[in-house]
């Protein structure tokens, strides 16, 4: 598998060079490709698209995630792939084992309801390879079979957790990887990445922050040349932790398991460049009407112009993203870019305004305050009495009451009606099943 990563990946190179005719082309040719490949080879999209062959992108229905768990098994291309089946075989799956001994297949963790399910050929899985490749590329830690790099990965260590599959295929001698799970207890952590000197640290943004705060404390002794930081918000107060520690900013990377990688930044730091060679992005209102750059969207619609196991168009995620306004990055590649990824739509919170109607509090808001106080981690979740701010390593000179105040000063800013706000001081901030740490919790969000 290894072997045809850098194939796939110096296809990719070429394509950054490309000028925008030429990745517009090339977005014709792959869409007219998938959606062919989706009419013949799935029962499914024989009826989904149904007259609408000739219709463009944007006429497409939209396809759910409950839409293609139900539909599973009329969605697929390959006959012999049944959810029930497969569901059984992620239940005991062995680290990097293949399901029939020929499908990756991973699943979701669920933060938007129903666990969604996914899988791969062979072929399809070295695409997956190279996408996530490509940012440690533009953040000058390229892997090759040439060049050892030792990798260390905090995230999931779950079996059927993309990021634990991912890490398990690309372990090798040529890429030494550590696999460590983000719900470890930080002194096991930082003796294990003591003990093997990563080159490259990957993680979620929480567990980077507290590894961060952690080498400015001497407790960690680590000196990475390239961060990446994945799967949550990645705050300024956490970029700024990471440049103190290590000396670099860290690379952030939008990613999904339907998608693999959808964006990163490049050595600039302008933004994130979404990888529209992979995958076309919609950024969408509730409705799934477009809205304009700069504005933020309330959902992407993405469409894997790679998939073919199981064929994405028009794929839902409830992601909040904003497309840059900002002229030209430097790097000179052809790629649109997003400035800001404020979170999971369920992250946003609907509170009651002072004139009796919602009001939907986007996180860009909790962010203004929660990233000028002097703490290493921090959780806003809402309940019916109002919020819960659970806040770590909070710095003596501020007292709860005062981060309880910058909040209010906020939302009374935006005319929401007065609601209980509790701030509570805990030693780590609770993990879900698969160890992200989100930090805002809407009241319809499932518990960790």
């Amino acid at each position: 598998m290894l072997v045809k990563v850098p194939r796939a990946r110096r296809l990719l190179r070429r394509r950054e060079a490309w000028t925008t005719a030429q990745l517009a082309a090339h977005q014709a040719r792959s869409l007219a490709a998938l959606r062919e490949h989706a009419r013949t080879t799935s029962p499914f999209y024989q009826r989904f698209h149904k007259g609408l062959d000739d219709a463009p992108l944007s006429e497409l229905p939209v396809l759910t995630k409950t839409m293609l768990m139900e539909h599973f098994d009329d969605i697929v291309t390959s006959r012999d792939l049944h959810l029930p089946e497969v569901q059984a075989f992620l239940t005991g799956m062995r680290p990097g084992e293949l399901y029939r001994d020929r499908y990756y297949v991973a699943a979701t963790g669920g933060t938007t309801g129903r666990p969604g399910v996914f899988a791969w050929r062979p072929d399809e899985w070295a695409g997956v390879l190279a996408s996530y490749s490509r940012p440690y590329a533009w953040g000058r830690a390229p892997l090759s079979l040439t060049r050892r790099a030792r990798m260390a990965v905090v995230s999931s260590t779950t079996p059927w957790h993309q990021s634990a599959l991912v890490a398990s295929t690309v372990d090798s001698p040529f890429v030494p990887t550590l696999r460590l799970d983000a719900g470890t207890p930080l002194e096991e952590l930082t003796a294990r990445l003591d003990a093997f000197q990563p080159q490259m640290l990957v993680g979620y943004a929480s567990i980077l922050r507290l590894l961060a705060d952690a080498q400015a404390e001497d407790q960690l002794h680590i000196a990475p040349t390239a961060t990446f930081s994945a799967s949550e918000v990645l705050t300024e107060a956490t970029r700024r932790s990471i440049d103190h520690a290590w000396g670099h900013q860290p690379f952030n990377v939008y990613a999904a398991t339907e998608t693999a990688g959808i964006a990163a930044e490049c050595e600039h730091h302008t933004g994130l460049h979404l990888f529209e060679d992979l995958v076309v992005t919609e950024i969408v209102d509730e409705n799934h009407h477009p809205v304009s750059a700069g504005e933020f969207g309330a959902k992407v619609l993405v469409t894997v112009l790679g998939s073919r196991t199981i064929p994405l168009i028009r794929y839902e995620m409830s992601d909040s993203v904003r497309l840059s306004t900002a002229g030209p990055c430097p790097c000179g590649m052809p790629f649109l870019r997003l400035d800001t990824i404020q979170g999971r739509e369920q992250e946003a919170l609907r509170l009651t305004g002072t004139s009796g109607t919602d009001i939907v509090v986007q996180p860009i808001v909790f962010h203004r305050v929660m990233d000028t106080v002097p703490l290493s981690a921090w959780q806003i979740t809402q309940n019916t009495d109002g919020l819960t701010v659970l806040v770590v390593g909070l710095a003596d000179v501020v007292a709860p009451e005062d981060v309880e105040a910058g909040l209010r000063r906020e939302l009374d800013r935006l005319r929401v009606s007065h609601l209980a706000i509790t701030v509570r001081q805990a030693e780590r901030i609770p993990r879900t099943a698969i160890g992200k740490a989100p930090l805002i919790r809407a009241l319809h969000a499932p518990p960790p």
